[in-house]
């Protein structure tokens, strides 16, 4: 797998959720995708084929993973109803080549045909593991979700070409401008504050935790997938964790009563 430059970060254990941590690490698999790292292959992510790891979405499911949901209705960096029958969790870095895949090929159609209906939330994480410039861009887009411009500055930064420009920070106050954010001198100041730090660090140490070492990597109800697999898998994985929380009647448990829609709507 790519080396992460934050080798500090990198070198943390996997955290205890349960006795199931090794295992579903296990299952992640977290294999190593040369596009994904900067310095690795240059070759166009919206051509090339999709990480080579199985992902089974009938493999385990790990319900100590599925309290990693936030269901927060006022979350800026989700969304989708908080009381969703599904949640999907990525776990990804503006710097990562097949999370730009992912981002431009497959997170649309997802949102399109289960955020829209109800029936899937999606949660985002950032983990940014390829440095200073992964670090800025992380921060960038927890600023722009406190102007509500998350998704906007998700869909500028993950745009054909936006990573080999760069994460610099005249390069990400350029896409926040993009994404619309209005207050850009409040957004230089937020993405540089210990807000921004802090919310970036917890959601490290998440990643972490479940024993990610590479990006994109997601949980779907507690259902461990790695890398920017077909559609297909998704799909697969969503319909089967909507058909058992129907079944077993949990579906949106942990939300809090009458939530709504959180986040923005993605573009």
């Amino acid at each position: 797998m790519p080396t992460p430059k934050n080798t500090k970060s990198s070198s943390r254990k996997p955290l205890v959720y349960g006795a199931v941590i090794v295992a579903a690490a296990a299952l992640l698999g977290f294999a190593s995708y040369k596009a994904t790292s900067p310095g690795g292959s240059s070759a166009n992510t919206s051509t090339a084929p999709a990480a080579e790891v199985s992902a089974d979405p009938q493999a385990g499911v790990y319900p100590e993973l599925t309290k990693l949901a936030r269901r927060d209705a006022g979350d800026k960096l989700a969304v989708g109803r908080a009381d969703a029958p599904v949640v999907l969790i990525e776990y990804a870095d503006f710097k990562c080549g097949y999370c730009g895949k992912f981002a431009r090929d497959t997170e649309p159609e997802l949102i399109k045909e289960y955020v829209e209906d109800g029936t899937l939330r999606i949660e985002w994480r950032n983990f940014p593991i390829f440095g200073e410039e992964s670090e800025n861009a992380a921060r960038a887009s927890w600023a722009a979700g406190q102007q509500d411009r998350f998704w906007e500055f998700h869909a500028a930064a993950y745009a054909e070409g936006a990573k080999e420009k760069g994460f610099g920070k005249d390069r990400i106050k350029a896409l926040a401008q993009q994404a619309g954010v209005k207050d850009l001198a409040r957004f230089m100041k937020d993405l540089d504050g210990p807000d921004a730090r802090a919310a970036v660090a917890k959601d490290q140490e998440q990643g972490y935790g479940i024993g990610a070492t590479s990006t994109p990597s997601f949980l779907i109800n507690g259902r461990p997938i790695a890398g920017a697999q077909p559609k297909e898998t998704f799909t697969q994985a969503i319909e089967t964790a909507a058909a058992q929380a129907k079944t077993t009647g949990k579906a949106g448990s942990d939300a809090s009563e009458g939530a709504g829609n959180a986040g923005s709507s993605a573009k």
